[in-house]
């Protein structure tokens, strides 16, 4: 399964952008270990049934961390699947871009912390915070400084503890949300599995359909009374969400088919944001890709934002399903809203 990539210089400046690619060495993920079931979470919604959460979302169980367990020791062991694949020790790397919207604390940032636990404090470190977009925002920007020169193997990890902010009376976001870490190592060497230019775009006009407007510089705590609890947990619209997503996600594949030149056939896999198993279903109607060439984790992780997708990745190579050079199609859409979209050779 290990690919590693050859120790080479930095790729070359004159590269055209379509063949600045990176290798990924290595991919892995973590999730906690306590399992919480829908039955569970249904206890605060008797109308509600285990076969209408299955049909609406496609989730049958998440996994929640444990109240001492933290995002940083997740991303640790996600940072470490990956080290071990790739064949790398920890001291080669320069850099750790991190994917969050929840870290452990606001300040420094996640990134900083898990280089300190990592036992590499003076590599480059720094947060993103693109949502459920940000693991495929952070490729691009590893992806970018790999190319530029500016670092030579770094670690791009993702940890999220939703559901510290998920409302459990919320019928729109109680069943969705789960926890999880998912981690790759970008290196410049050639060969191994080649990872090409992300697209990225968004549309602010929808900033509303998915937040949490408590927790920052304009909300920071909830009054005195509690009243605005709610504030502090994320929020969404279901509709708007669903309607864009199925858009987004659609757009994303057909964005990345045409940049690189390909036909619906010719990709292997789709490893997508693991938003909802409606709107993944409706995707591949859309794109003419099959649904069982989509890589879907959701039915015992839910949707762990940003982690999403460097989990099911980490998920389908530890299980083996990919063939050396499987075409794989990245999507997501996130708050924000978000987008992103890229193709990765295996």
């Amino acid at each position: 399964m290990s690919r590693r990539c050859p120790e080479e210089g930095f790729p070359s400046r004159r590269l055209s952008i379509h063949s600045e690619t990176v290798c990924i060495a290595g991919v892995g993920h973590a999730a906690p270990a306590n399992i919480r079931p829908n039955s569970e979470i249904l206890k605060a919604f008797p109308h509600r049934t285990e076969e209408e959460m299955i049909r609406l979302t496609g989730i049958r169980e998440r996994r929640h961390a444990a109240e001492d367990e933290t995002a940083t020791e997740l991303a640790v062991i996600a940072v470490q699947h990956a080290l071990e694949q790739a064949g790398m020790p920890v001291s080669a790397i320069d850099g750790i871009i991190m994917a969050t919207i929840i870290p452990d604390q606001p300040v420094p940032s996640a990134a900083s912390a898990l280089a300190r636990r990592l036992g590499v404090p003076r590599a480059l470190a720094f947060d993103v915070n693109a949502a459920c977009s940000g693991w495929l925002y952070a490729l691009e920007v590893g992806r970018s400084f790999i190319v530029a020169g500016t670092a030579r193997n770094l670690v791009v990890v993702t940890a999220e503890l939703l559901s510290r902010i998920t409302n459990p009376q919320d019928h729109e976001t109680a069943f969705l949300f789960g926890d999880g870490a998912g981690a790759a190592v970008l290196t410049a060497g050639a060969g191994g599995h080649r990872l090409h230019r992300m697209g990225l775009s968004g549309d602010a006009d929808q900033f509303e359909s998915i937040q949490r407007p408590g927790g920052g510089a304009r909300m920071p705590w909830p009054g005195a009374e509690g009243c605005d609890k709610e504030h502090f947990y994320l929020q969404m619209n279901g509709t708007s969400v669903f309607k864009h997503a199925v858009i987004g996600f659609s757009e994303q594949i057909e964005q990345t088919l045409a940049r690189e030149n390909l036909r619906p056939e010719d990709i292997a896999w789709v490893v997508p944001h693991q938003a909802n198993a409606r709107i993944l279903t409706a995707v591949s109607k859309r794109v003419g890709i099959p649904y069982d060439r989509f890589v879907v984790t959701i039915s015992k992780y839910g949707n762990t934002s940003a982690a999403s997708v460097s989990m099911a990745l980490g998920w389908a190579a530890e299980e083996g399903i990919f063939s050396p050079g499987d075409r794989i199609i990245f999507c997501s859409v996130g708050a924000g809203l978000t987008f992103a979209g890229g193709l990765l050779v295996w």
